[in-house]
């Protein structure tokens, strides 16, 4: 099978570009690994804080949709991250 070689655009500021990053989503026109921004949000950082710590290539509305996108991807995603069966 052959891999696809172009840049996907997975929204309207996320990218996955085999030539960039490995293919991981990247925000659009940087390296910043959209997983490094989640990670960010996830430990309570401030959004403020992390456009700040990424010298403002990224902004609020990237941000929002890379949380949209997780959450999208969770939910079509759920039994892949089920570690055991909850009882009712």
């Amino acid at each position: 099978m052959k891999k696809n070689s172009q840049a996907s655009l997975l929204g309207r500021y996320i990218v996955a570009d085999p030539k960039i990053c490995h293919g991981k989503p990247t925000f659009r026109g940087t390296r910043v690994l959209v997983s490094d921004v989640l990670e960010q949000v996830a430990s309570g950082m401030a959004w403020e804080t992390i456009i700040e710590e990424w010298n403002d290539s990224i902004t609020k509305d990237a941000i929002k949709e890379a949380v949209q996108l997780a959450s999208q991807a969770l939910l079509k995603h759920k039994d892949e991250f089920v570690l055991e069966p909850v009882a009712a």
